[in-house]
């Protein structure tokens, strides 16, 4: 749909421009990622990782907003590509631990690099300072 095309009354609710431009990132996202053979919830769980080491699987979901019934899936995924590894939490025996590998951290430096150029596509139509400012007033909304 174009813009134009909805009514006046509805392209002014901030809500429904918020929804249509999260759409709109979502996919040019999806087309990123499945360019590059990966997935959002790839990068975001070696985001995780990277930033803050080794964790549980459950905690790991958590900081990323992952759904639990989703986490055992996508990360025997990242173990089969040899991105993360799995091995008994020391301090609680029945947990893996997750650990990012040297492969997990160039491929979160790939994915990185093409969400970065997404994000420059998603947001062309506005200025560095803009899209700083953009940033930051969804950071208070959520907040």
């Amino acid at each position: 749909m174009e813009m134009g095309e909805a009514p006046k009354r509805l392209r002014s609710k901030p809500s429904w421009l918020m929804n249509k431009a999260s759409a709109r990132a979502h996919r040019t996202i999806a087309e990123t990622m499945a360019t590059f053979d990966g997935h959002a919830h790839h990068f975001a769980i070696l985001a995780a990782l990277d930033e803050f080491g080794p964790d549980s699987q459950v905690r790991i979901g958590q900081r990323c907003g992952i759904d639990q019934s989703d986490m055992n899936t996508m990360l025997n995924e990242l173990t089969a590509l040899g991105h993360v590894a799995r091995s008994p939490d020391p301090s609680d025996r029945r947990r893996n631990r997750i650990t990012l590998t040297a492969a997990g951290r160039r491929r979160l430096e790939e994915l990185d690099a093409a969400l970065t150029a997404a994000q420059h596509d998603i947001l062309r139509v506005l200025s560095a300072s803009e899209r700083d400012t953009l940033t930051e007033l969804l950071t208070r909304i959520l907040e």
